[in-house]
């Protein structure tokens, strides 16, 4: 009788692919996509079985005449797994491992092979291993078919039913376990995040598809050194960086996990804490691959994402990267007929359009703000320092008594506290050079 070999793939091991289209699917399979997926978790596809099918088969999933393909397939070279571009339920998987005698992993398991491989924050490993415990609690069974409960006999008493609830027992242990970790992590975050609200920082998120170019553009805006490569699910761990635009506005700039069409609900879940930070966003900056022909079937099933963790209501801008891969890509900006920017065009990797996105991230994260031309007395100097963290100083002098003499751009909410206590002071024009003419103005 077959029996799974222990899990965790190895590099280099070779794999049967098996996508199949339905009728009354509303998923699309990618088989390119898919096969993306398999080579970036260390898989060679050695043969691309495709089908079309009115429903899947309740046993097996696939018909019989697909699984006598697949046997063939099995029995023409060395495989080590078959591998559905699909999700199957307990019972398919066990079926096709008993009949096929092949490990068999569906899109799901796929995936997060791929997130164990490539965490590497305590915190993403954390995440990970939850969502691999809760995937693998339902399917138990598949592990101990030899220790079925079984008719009596000598020797045939309920092994099996005690070894399946001994193992449930562990892994429901060390599924509150990892609970009680990511909890404790969940409240830095959230006391990070206050902190940064108390110092008014808004929060902008990259989010997309994966292989959007996400962290090409996070490193591009803020000079950061993220892990980036031409793959999927380059990015687990969530960065965040301090941002100041060319205006002087500062904000916080987060890079997150790529999404991806039937990402599989347990790492939803077990990301939430993750993703918590795209939830408490101002913006997202919305990456989608411009040169990707599927780009608007993308842009769907991301928002589908963003909808089941509740980030739908949150302000996006459509951000076109990878012009650089058009026949004719120009960086642009759209509005939309209110004058709002709603759509981006660059490229991350030439820092064409760049300005572009600084711009439309000034105009997002503006509020109104007025420009006070004051006079601090010695006696206040305390405000000195509100008015360099609250808002943005243009100009700053100090006369002969020790006042000092400030342009201030701030919020007027920021600024009436302190009306009383500061003066209302026209501070003398700036000498400068018109250096066309060299004269003095």
């Amino acid at each position: 009788m077959f029996e799974r070999p222990h899990s965790g793939k190895q590099q280099g091991e070779r794999a049967i692919l098996v996508s199949i289209r339905f009728d009354n699917e509303d998923y699309s399979p990618d088989v390119e996509e898919f096969t993306e997926l398999v080579a970036a978790a260390g898989v060679t596809p050695s043969i691309i079985l495709t089908g079309k099918r009115r429903h899947p088969d309740p046993a097996y999933f696939v018909g019989g005449g697909k699984r006598l393909e697949i046997e063939a397939a099995v029995a023409q070279g060395e495989v080590d797994v078959i591998l559905f571009n699909h999700s199957l339920s307990p019972a398919q998987s066990r079926n096709l491992e008993r009949d096929l005698n092949c490990r068999v992993l569906d899109r799901s398991e796929v995936i997060l092979d791929i997130f164990a491989q490539r965490a590497r924050s305590f915190e993403g490993k954390l995440q990970v291993e939850l969502a691999q415990l809760q995937h693998l609690s339902t399917r138990l069974i598949r592990g101990w078919t030899h220790l079925e409960r079984q008719k009596g006999g000598i020797g045939l008493r309920g092994p099996g039913e005690t070894q399946l609830e001994t193992d449930r027992r562990l892994i429901g242990d060390r599924i509150k376990q990892i609970h009680r970790r990511l909890e404790k992590v969940r409240k830095q975050r959230e006391q990070g995040r206050r902190s940064r609200q108390k110092a008014e920082l808004p929060g902008i998120s990259l989010v997309g598809y994966t292989n959007a170019g996400k962290s090409t553009l996070f490193n591009r805006l803020t000079e950061a050194t993220v892990y980036a490569a031409d793959q999927l699910f380059a990015t687990l761990d969530p960065t965040l960086r301090r941002l100041d635009l060319p205006n002087k506005a500062p904000i916080i700039l987060a890079d997150t996990v790529g999404f991806i069409q039937q990402l599989p609900h347990d790492l939803v879940a077990a990301f939430r804490a993750t993703l918590d930070e795209t939830v408490q966003a101002k913006v997202l900056l919305h990456v989608v691959d411009a040169s990707d022909p599927e780009r608007l079937l993308r842009i769907e099933q991301v928002n589908e994402v963003l909808l089941d963790i509740g980030a739908d209501k949150v302000p996006q801008i459509l951000v076109y990267n990878k012009i650089d891969n058009l026949e004719q890509g120009k960086a642009a900006l759209e509005r939309d007929d209110e004058g709002r920017i709603r759509k981006v065009w660059l490229s991350a990797i030439t820092g064409e359009g760049i300005d572009l996105l600084q711009q439309a991230l000034i105009e997002c994260v503006a509020v109104h703000r007025a420009r006070h031309q004051i006079r601090i007395p010695l006696a206040h100097a305390r405000i000195r320092a509100r008015f360099h963290a609250l808002g943005q100083v243009l100009r700053e002098e100090f006369n002969e008594q020790g006042d000092c003499l400030m342009e201030v751009e701030i919020e007027e909410r920021h600024f009436a506290p302190f009306k009383d206590q500061v003066q209302e002071y026209k501070l003398t024009p700036e000498i400068t050079i018109d250096t066309a003419e060299h004269k003095f103005t």
